[in-house]
């Protein structure tokens, strides 16, 4: 008899301990499928604070390339501005330094200019003459090779910047200003006017 009843009330207490069981098996599935969610998304907003981070970096970054190429095009335009300056300045002092070297061959031109003007025509002279001429041309087409130009003077108007004034004269020949003779040529280098022309001016 005491079996019996034993039996049934031991089926009873497994039947209620079993949905106690399932209860408990579900609650903790569902609390470590929470957890695994709040993982994954601390992991997800990590990734993002990452991301974000890097993408400040590349920003940081893509500026200071910006103001690197801008600074070394600056250093470029103003190496390449230096250079031609120096360039120019070399070409300059290497025109001023020649300027001042044949300056000094001009005199001797001169006088031979003045010694052609004077040849004599006929004797031994004249073959003497023909040497000196020979000498004049050879020391011309030197100074022509160098850039040397003569001012042209001749009949026309006194300009300052080239012509240099020994005198002012009456002469109903002339316009005012005109120039009536040259009495010593003038010259240019390049831009430059080596010597003014020497002459005389109509008032």
């Amino acid at each position: 008899m005491k079996q019996e009843e034993t039996k049934p009330e031991a089926e009873s207490i497994v039947s209620e301990t079993q949905p106690a069981a399932s209860v408990n098996a579900a609650q903790t599935v569902q609390t470590a499928e929470t957890t695994e969610k709040e993982a994954l998304k601390e992991e997800v907003e990590a990734l993002r604070q990452r991301v974000k981070a890097l993408e400040e970096y590349i920003r940081e970054l893509e500026g200071k390339q910006k103001e690197y190429i801008e600074g070394w095009a600056r250093e470029r335009a103003d190496f390449s501005n230096y250079k031609r300056r120096i360039e120019r300045e070399q070409a300059t002092l290497a025109q001023n330094i020649t300027g001042e070297i044949l300056k000094k061959y001009l005199l001797i031109l001169d006088d031979l200019s003045r010694a052609m003007k004077m040849r004599p025509k006929d004797g031994e002279a004249a073959s003497w003459a023909d040497g000196i001429e020979l000498i004049y041309r050879k020391l011309q087409s030197i100074l022509d090779a160098e850039g040397i130009q003569r001012i042209p003077a001749e009949q026309e108007m006194f300009d300052p910047m080239r012509h240099e004034a020994i005198m002012y004269e009456e002469s109903p020949e002339h316009e005012s200003g005109q120039i009536i003779e040259v009495l010593q040529d003038g010259y240019t280098l390049g831009d430059r006017v080596l010597r003014p022309a020497r002459v005389r001016v109509a008032r």
